[in-house]
């Protein structure tokens, strides 16, 4: 069975996106799923959050062809792999734009991939040529959203993109979720902010919503998923939930 590709995309910053790529890598690989999680960020935030580095080899090098297997790294835990980032990736974008096939480079490079059941493709905050080349090689995408009002604003916007490349590049491509994070709960911003979100996406949007949680905050600091820093902590609790909704609706 080919493995499932889930792409994490949102082109505004801080809404939790790379931290919940990373948290539900770690939950499902303890669950027994064998995950890999691709880095395709320059900042590489993924990497760090796993308590990896890139060495000589990394995500940009799928720019040069290099087979996937070559460059994925075990971490230290079990069923999970990571293809790194490093900062070198931020010079892919024009290097993509030369190319003829720069759309589509990675759905080739992942194209007929075996040993995973999960591909996790975490995409920088823009929608930029990385962004578009992890869309069109993911079977689904997830959104995750934090509740606050500007959030809401770039959604339509993402939307919209997320329905060009699937005209263009990749009719397959489908949204698993849209996922609301970081929300205070003692705040009503918050409750109108999911209310508008469900309103308007309505079973799109997960069931669970993310708490904002000092432990998930503190987590990437210490090279650890929140699940295994603190796994009785609300945040860890709350991603364990994702990953279940994640596997029911895959």
């Amino acid at each position: 069975m080919a493995a499932r590709i889930y792409a994490f995309a949102n082109q505004k910053g801080g809404v939790g996106k790379t931290t919940t790529a990373v948290n539900l890598a770690a939950c499902l690989a303890e669950a027994g799923e064998r995950v890999l999680l691709v880095d395709l960020d320059p900042q590489a935030n993924a990497t760090s959050g796993l308590g990896m580095r890139a060495g000589e080899t990394s995500s940009y090098d799928l720019l040069d062809g290099a087979p996937l297997h070559e460059l994925a790294q075990p971490t230290p835990f079990p069923n999970l792999s990571l293809v790194p980032s490093k900062p070198e990736l931020a010079g892919a974008a024009v290097e993509l734009s030369r190319r003829a096939d720069g759309e589509r480079f990675l759905a080739e490079s992942l194209k007929n991939v075996e040993g995973y059941d999960f591909i996790l493709l975490d995409c920088p905050p823009s929608l930029g040529p990385l962004t578009v080349n992890a869309l069109g090689a993911a079977d689904r995408v997830i959104v995750p959203v934090q509740a606050e009002y500007y959030a809401l604003e770039g959604l339509s916007q993402l939307m919209g993109s997320i329905n060009l490349i699937k005209s263009r590049l990749n009719p397959a491509l489908a949204i698993a979720g849209v996922l609301i994070t970081m929300s205070d709960t003692r705040t009503r911003l918050a409750a109108e902010v999911e209310e508008e979100v469900r309103k308007h996406f309505g079973t799109l949007v997960f069931d669970t919503v993310v708490p904002r949680s000092v432990r998930v905050a503190e987590a990437p600091s210490h090279g650890l998923p929140v699940t295994h820093y603190d796994r009785h902590s609300r945040g860890a609790e709350a991603y364990w939930k994702v990953a279940m909704e994640l596997v029911e609706r895959s």
